[in-house]
């Protein structure tokens, strides 16, 4: 090989080896303080596309399963609504059979149903109830997205209280006049048990949705778990593998910068001739 002086081939190719495992030692050592596999775009753009969307899908997850959450909690007011309800129509049923016995005087009956429209009275608040300004007793659907997507919908009922077809006869809450007494024609031992009956199936049906709910919420979860250890595999540095990669790197540039200042000094041949 010809000796020349204006033209170091070894030194640029030393300082061209240098360059490049600088480069993997930078990176390394970016990967390893962020713990994550992709620090610019550049590293794997494909994968950093991916990985958004999957993060997006994660949070809208996380979200998912905080509205369920708060559909189980309007479930569980409204069940326990329902189950005040049902001990009132207890009593009520419980002081209309006590209302017929035939020793009973127009006083005693009179006591009896004092607390009768009382307990009437309670019945009207217990269906007036809300959960955070929702009506748990307007008898309207609602619509509970268990996926992520929104794909996946569970209906559930604010449940009709009032209704003599789907929950307790209206008349046992009526207050405007004196129809639906204790004593009333229209107030009868049947209409009750019908009105309890109604009841224990909307608790059903409650149990139900809030069953199917809890359901929603453990695929959520699985989902999540499923999708964030996609994620990891696609962002996440393998710190074992990177650290490798470092100490292989790090040797590199230390070798290079060696090498380099050999090949500026091999120059020194080129004098010696002269000399």
């Amino acid at each position: 090989m010809s000796v020349v002086i204006n033209t170091n081939t070894s030194a640029i190719s030393a300082m061209n080896n240098l360059n490049k495992s600088n480069a993997m030692l930078q990176n390394s050592l970016a990967r390893l303080s962020s713990g994550s596999k992709i620090v610019n775009p550049a590293d794997d753009a494909g994968g950093l596309a991916v990985s958004m969307k999957m993060s997006a899908a994660i949070k809208r997850t996380e979200a998912t399963s905080s509205n369920i959450a708060n559909a189980q909690s309007f479930l569980q007011t409204q069940d326990g609504a329902l189950a005040t309800a049902g001990k009132i129509l207890d009593r009520m049923s419980e002081l209309k059979t006590l209302s017929e016995d035939v020793t009973k005087n127009d006083t005693d009956k009179a006591n009896y149903n004092t607390e009768f429209e009382a307990l009437k009275a309670q019945l009207g608040a217990v269906a007036a109830e809300s959960f955070n300004g929702v009506s748990l007793m307007n008898g309207s659907g609602m619509t509970v997205k268990t996926s992520e997507d929104g794909s996946q919908t569970v209906s559930i009922d604010s449940t009709s209280f009032a209704s003599d077809s789907d929950g307790i006869h209206t008349d046992l809450i009526a207050t405007s006049d004196g129809s639906t007494s204790l004593g009333a024609s229209g107030t009868t031992l049947d209409k009750i048990k019908t009105s309890i009956e109604n009841v224990a199936t909307l608790r059903a049906t409650n149990g139900a949705q809030s069953s199917r709910l809890s359901f929603a919420s453990d695929m959520l979860a699985t989902n999540k778990q499923n999708l964030e250890a996609a994620n990891s595999r696609i962002i996440d540095v393998d710190v074992a593998s990177e650290s490798t990669q470092l100490a292989r790197a790090n040797i590199l540039v230390q070798a290079g910068s060696s090498m380099l200042s050999q090949a500026n000094a091999s120059s020194q041949t080129a004098l010696r001739l002269i000399g």
